[in-house]
């Protein structure tokens, strides 16, 4: 038991739940104590001591049946079913069909008699299916469609049918029929689950057996690259992200407070007192920015806008006034949403009400909206950042609008996932709209957002 629980806590850090040796220390002393014979509290003894994180708990349903469950996939002998004139019949139905089939007669009757696969015949699909070269769980469904092809599970389906209606001809009533076909097909789906669970256990125990590789820090991973879980752990990070780049800014005004010192004024405001500086003179202070964010709601940027939106408003202290906008085909004003709900929650609100469909994304559409109810927003004291890639489904770019926003605004920023040498193809209209602007972030992960927005705040 031990070994298998060594086994079991290594698959779990290799699928990336962090686990200390000290909890793995835990989760033994706890299951002496417990014992092994109740299995929901052998269950929950593990799950306690293992699972730290909500978002691991799935991981941990998964893999925990793959290593101590004994559960077989239910099967009934067919056979006893049958009167001996019946069991006559099905052997001369099963001749006529077979023929030379060999390996799928002796499957069927497999089937008929209610007899899982032995050990041995699991290795061996296993191995003619390649099986001892899995590594991670995602490979597991393609393991177990080659060896349901293996053991012949793909072509049985057919052979049922063809066995029911030769059965039909030799006189089986229908409700006899019916019956019959369903303890084959019950039978057919234990015989798949049993190869799925050994599947799955196999891997299970690979994954066990070699030291997980190391997990690349989830800043750094690109958003279109996110799972689930990489998502909501990032979520998680959020709060502690945003403080940082609050104490960052922060500390540059309080630096900028009396703003920097001025040799050049100071000489010349104390040229009355004969040379000698007594007054200081300092440079204009560090000034909140005023912010209008209009962002790319597509589904391909949607968890960039989620990310962006968060980290702004929990810096708000250090920002004068924020107007935020969203759009796909045309411009929405979020900015009460925003203003009247915690960050987080007005972000998923914001998410919520806005979901992603089946309708294309009109930049220079959203732009002519823009234009017409809400450029007074801009002035020479604004910052103007517009997140998005810049594709858009070949419509009129509005380029003219760009080119007014820039001039009015004190600053405007492109925050774009992609590199320049993806501008201007496909529907980009990105290197079009690049020499309107202030500047182009590179802006693939959480990382190069949250630097990107620390510059901007700092050129302020």
């Amino acid at each position: 038991m031990d070994r298998r629980m060594v086994e079991f806590v290594r698959a779990l850090r290799a699928a990336g739940v962090r686990i200390s040796v000290a909890e793995s220390q835990d989760a033994l002393f706890g299951i002496e104590k417990v014992g092994i014979l109740n299995p929901d509290i052998f269950r929950t003894a593990l799950k306690t001591t293992l699972v730290k994180e909500r978002h691991d708990q799935g991981t941990f349903d998964y893999f925990f049946p793959l290593f101590f469950s004994a559960n077989q996939p239910p099967m009934e002998d067919i056979n006893e079913q049958l009167t001996p004139e019946q069991q006559q019949l099905m052997q001369q139905a099963l001749d006529a069909l077979m023929g030379d089939m060999e390996a799928l007669r002796q499957l069927l009757e497999q089937i008929l008699n209610g007899q899982r696969f032995s050990d041995e015949q699991l290795q061996q699909m296993g191995q003619q299916a390649g099986l001892d070269n899995g590594s991670d769980m995602y490979q597991r469904a393609w393991f177990e469609r080659r060896m349901n092809s293996q053991a012949g599970l793909n072509q049985l389906n057919q052979m049922i049918d063809e066995l029911l209606e030769t059965l039909a001809e030799m006189g089986f009533s229908q409700e006899q029929l019916d019956q019959l076909e369903q303890m084959l097909r019950q039978n057919m789906r234990g015989l798949a689950e049993q190869i799925s669970q050994y599947a799955g256990a196999t891997i299970a125990q690979q994954m066990g057996q070699r030291e997980p590789d190391p997990k690349p820090d989830l800043m750094d991973v690109p958003f279109h690259r996110l799972t689930d879980s990489d998502i909501e752990a990032l979520r998680d990070q959020m709060r502690q992200l945003a403080a940082r780049l609050r104490s960052r800014n922060a500390l540059r005004q309080k630096r900028a407070r009396t703003g920097s010192f001025d040799p050049r004024r100071t000489l010349r405001s104390n040229m009355r007192y004969g040379g000698v500086p007594i007054r200081l003179q300092h440079r204009s202070q560090h000034k909140k920015p005023s912010l209008v964010l209009i962002c790319d709601l597509s589904t391909s940027m949607r968890y960039m806008v989620e990310f962006f939106l968060t980290l702004v408003y929990q810096l708000q202290d250090q920002v004068k006034r924020t107007h935020s906008f969203i759009f796909i085909s045309d411009m929405v004003d979020i900015t009460m949403d925003l203003e009247e709900h915690d960050s987080r929650v007005a972000v998923e609100k914001v998410m919520r009400e806005n979901p992603p469909g089946y309708y294309s994304t009109d930049l220079g559409n959203s732009l002519a909206t823009f234009n017409r109810d809400y450029m007074s927003l801009i002035d020479s004291r604004t910052t103007v950042i517009i997140l998005g890639d810049g594709r858009n489904n070949h419509n009129n770019p509005r380029l003219d609008i760009a080119a007014d926003m820039h001039r009015k605004a004190r600053r405007l920023f492109w925050f774009c996932p992609e590199p320049p040498p993806q501008w201007g193809t496909g529907d980009s209209d990105m290197h079009l709209y690049a020499p309107l602007s202030d500047g182009v972030m590179l802006v693939r992960n959480l990382r190069e957002l949250a630097n990107s927005i620390d510059r901007m705040m700092a050129d302020s």
